[in-house]
C-alpha cells in the first residue's frame, strides 16, 4: 500500500513538476564590467578631421574671448583632461556591481509583492548556514564562494555586465544571464541609470518566468483543467468559432466553456491562467464570450458580435 502511494505521488509530482518548479537561484549576483562605451564613442565616434574641427572651434571661441593662443590651447586641454578625469573617478573602485545587484533583487521582490501571484517562480535562496551570513555581512564580505555541499539546494545562478552607455550621460547597459542545473541560459538586457535600470531587467524576469506557460494544470473545482494552448502559440486567433474549435479538436482539446474562462481569467497571467481582457473569445456552438458587453450576459452569438478574429487557446 504505501508503493502505491509513493508512485501515485511520484506520478503527480512528474505531471506538475514543470509547470510548478521554482527557480531557486544563488543569492550573489556577480556583475563583470565591460567596455566603457562612453569612452569607446568619444574616441571612434567621430574621424580625426572632425576632432581637429572641434578643437579648433575652441580655441576660436576663446581667442574671440580675448585669450592669448597660448593661454586658449591650455584652457581647451585642461578642460578636455578635466572631463577624462572625472570620468575616470566616477568609474573606479568597487560598488557598482553591489548597487545592480541589491537593486534587481529589490525591484523583483517589490514586483512579486505588488501582484501577489498563487506561486513566487523565481526566488533568491541562500543554503549556508545563518551564522555563516552574518559573520559575512559582519566583515562586508560578500556572499561569493559557494561550497559544493551547498549546491543541490539551487536551481541555478545569475551573472550580469555592465558598461557605460554611449549617450555619456549617466546610463549603463546591463546584460543578465540566468543559468539552470540543466545548462539551460535565459538572457535580458537594459539601459538606464544604474538606480532604476534594474527595475525594467526585473521585469523582464519576472513576466518570463511568471507568465502562463502552455501545458499549464490548474485545479478547477473537484478536478483539474489543463491549458493546451493553441496550434503554433499560446494564444491564437480565429476567424469564426467553429474555425478555433476545429483547431482544438487536432489539439485533441476544446474549446473553454464560459465558466472556465471566467476562472482562468480570475487567476489571470501570473497563476497559471489567461487574462480575458477587452477582447472576444470563441467558444463551442457558434457563441462567443463577451467581457465588456456584461448584459444581460457576456455570452453571445457570433452573429451578434461580428468582429474579423476571434481569441482562443484549447483546454483538456
Amino acid at each position: 500500500m504505501r508503493r502505491l502511494k509513493f508512485v501515485l505521488l511520484w506520478l503527480a509530482s512528474s505531471a506538475f513538476g514543470a509547470e510548478q518548479a521554482q527557480l531557486l537561484l544563488w543569492p550573489t549576483v556577480p556583475f563583470i564590467r565591460g567596455q566603457d562605451l562612453c569612452q569607446y564613442q568619444d574616441a571612434y565616434g567621430r574621424s580625426k578631421s572632425e576632432n581637429t574641427q572641434a578643437l579648433t572651434q575652441n580655441m576660436v571661441g576663446l581667442l574671440r574671448e580675448g585669450a592669448s593662443s597660448g593661454n586658449a590651447f591650455a584652457i581647451v586641454l585642461a578642460m578636455d583632461e578635466l572631463t577624462n578625469k572625472n570620468r575616470a573617478l566616477a568609474s573606479t573602485g568597487l560598488g557598482m556591481d553591489v548597487v545592480l545587484e541589491g537593486s534587481l533583487k529589490a525591484s523583483l521582490d517589490a514586483i512579486y509583492r505588488d501582484i501577489n501571484p498563487q506561486q513566487k517562480r523565481v526566488a533568491f535562496f541562500n543554503p549556508l548556514p545563518l551564522i555563516q551570513v552574518v559573520r559575512e555581512l559582519h566583515d562586508q564580505k560578500r556572499q561569493g564562494y559557494l561550497d559544493q555541499r551547498y549546491l543541490a539546494g539551487l536551481s541555478g545562478v545569475v551573472w550580469g555586465t555592465y558598461s557605460f552607455s554611449p549617450t555619456c550621460r549617466g546610463d549603463v547597459t546591463v546584460t543578465l544571464h540566468i543559468e539552470t542545473k540543466e545548462g539551460v541560459t535565459h538572457n535580458f538586457q537594459g539601459q538606464g541609470t544604474p538606480e532604476t535600470v534594474m527595475q525594467g531587467m526585473a521585469g523582464q524576469v519576472f513576466e518570463y518566468f511568471q507568465r502562463t506557460r502552455f501545458p499549464s494544470k490548474v485545479k478547477y473545482g473537484n478536478g483539474f483543467v489543463e491549458l493546451l494552448g493553441a496550434p503554433g502559440s499560446p494564444i491564437s486567433h480565429a476567424t469564426s468559432p467553429e474555425n478555433a474549435e476545429k483547431s482544438c479538436e487536432k489539439l485533441q482539446g476544446r474549446l473553454p466553456t464560459a465558466e472556465e474562462y471566467i476562472f482562468l481569467s480570475s487567476l489571470g497571467d501570473w497563476s497559471g491562467g489567461v487574462t480575458l481582457r477587452h477582447e472576444f473569445w470563441a467558444m463551442t456552438n457558434g457563441r462567443v464570450m463577451a467581457p465588456d458587453l456584461p448584459n444581460p450576459s457576456p455570452v453571445r452569438k457570433a452573429e451578434e458580435i461580428r468582429v474579423n478574429e476571434y481569441h482562443f487557446y484549447c483546454v483538456q
